[in-house]
């Protein structure tokens, strides 16, 4: 597969163009996205690790390939940027089009590098998140 280079000037660029991607199931525009480095990592929910860009691209073509379209909303982000790396911990949000189903959030974890063709990601990280534990934690009104 021939990679489209396209310049993510933020990390924010790069994390649109990630889900833009993930929903739309095109592998080429995922890859677009990815360092071309042996050293990236992918994690899908339930998953096991995937090392290096061939092994993360084989990951997506196996996905993607199974013809189910999925529509992703993010909440509750945390991102924390410096100038070469940005790492960004968000909650998935993951509806099956076309059926009624709502799944679990999954809580995904994105580092994105800073290189010469702009911002590039370098680990996805997804899991999914205990029903029997609470997304947001209370922060007490007094502190003692």
């Amino acid at each position: 597969m021939e990679k489209t280079k396209r310049f993510f000037a933020t990390p924010q660029d790069a994390e649109t163009a990630f889900y833009e991607a993930l929903e739309q199931a095109n592998l080429e525009a995922m890859m677009s996205v990815w360092a071309e480095d042996e050293e990236v990592i992918c994690v899908h929910p339930g998953g096991v690790r995937l090392a290096g860009y061939a092994e993360v691209m084989e990951g997506w073509r196996q996905m993607f390939a199974q013809g189910t379209r999925l529509q992703i909303a993010l909440s509750n982000p945390v991102h924390v940027q410096g100038l070469l790396i940005s790492v960004h911990s968000v909650h998935e949000h993951v509806v099956v089009v076309g059926e009624d189903v709502r799944t679990p959030p999954v809580v995904a974890t994105n580092i994105y590098l800073r290189g010469a063709e702009g911002w590039r990601m370098l680990a996805h990280h997804a899991s999914p998140v205990s029903t029997s534990v609470p997304l947001t934690v209370e922060t007490p009104k007094t502190l003692h």
